[in-house]
């Protein structure tokens, strides 16, 4: 871990410090930084689930009637009949 000097929010830090329950301004700053970092993987990998839910189902072929039902009066249903 690397050692910087910043400005703070002394207000902001306030406020996070409460939130997190923390006593120094290494502990907020560093709980605030793994809060941020988890919720970008939680939304990055929520998109991707999607995007792999989107090509694994797609709507307009299950909303095609022709797609699933069988065709009446065809050759094919011709030679079953008999």
């Amino acid at each position: 871990m690397g050692k910087t000097l910043i400005e703070i929010d002394e207000d902001a830090l306030a406020v996070a410090q409460d939130a997190f329950g923390t006593k120094t301004k290494k502990d907020t700053v560093n709980r605030a930084l793994r809060e941020v970092s988890d919720r970008v993987k939680r939304h990055e990998a929520r998109m991707a689930a999607e995007r792999l839910a989107a090509e694994a189902l797609n709507l307009a072929a299950l909303t095609d009637k022709a797609a699933y039902r069988p065709s009446h009066g065809g050759a094919d249903d011709q030679e079953h009949v008999a």
